[in-house]
């Protein structure tokens, strides 16, 4: 493996050499959905975004950010409503699929989305972390079908990086 190049893992370059398709098939179905699949969002640590080990990819917990900004910031239950949270909880979906590729080149190589675990910046008195986290299963499975069905965690917290609302992370396995 080279050197990580603009913070990116040393495996995109692999990924690249292996055949990217520049519009895959999930792709073109979130098209579909109105979204847009996002350069890999820069850390905003001493991580990288995603990882292979063997046939999977780990993603590193992905916030709802667009252009480098988060969308929302707050608790959910308090500053943020659940249906907006719901909301990032999908966009973050999108923010690891991008983390997915940077990785593996194409989407469609994915043979099945293994675990989804999601956090929620949570009100004490907020307990719908999986409405909220649905945002995020139920984009996967949109844009992956059969291939998007997992296994979830979704679990409150006090507080996120960057007071992000919402926090996803995925387990990915591919071909």
């Amino acid at each position: 493996m080279g050197e990580p190049q603009n913070g990116a893992p040393a495996q995109a370059s692999e990924a690249a050499q292996v055949g990217t398709s520049s519009h895959s098939a999930v792709e073109r179905r979130l098209d579909e959905l109105g979204r847009t699949l996002p350069p890999v969002p820069a850390p905003v640590a001493a991580y990288v975004p995603a990882v292979i080990s063997g046939n999977h990819v780990f993603t590193s917990g992905q916030l709802p950010t667009v252009a480098g900004k988060l969308t929302a910031s707050g608790k959910v239950g308090a500053e943020v409503s659940a249906e907006d949270a719901k909301e990032c909880a999908a966009l973050c979906a999108v923010n690891a699929l991008a983390a997915v590729k940077s990785v593996i080149g194409d989407l469609d190589r994915i043979t099945r989305v293994v675990k989804v675990v999601g956090f929620v910046s949570s009100d004490p008195a907020f307990t719908a972390q999986p409405a909220v986290i649905n945002g995020a299963s139920e984009l996967l499975g949109q844009a992956l079908g059969d291939a998007g069905v997992h296994a979830r965690s979704a679990v409150g917290v006090s507080v996120l990086p960057l007071d992000a609302p919402v926090e996803v992370e995925l387990i990915v396995e591919f071909q």
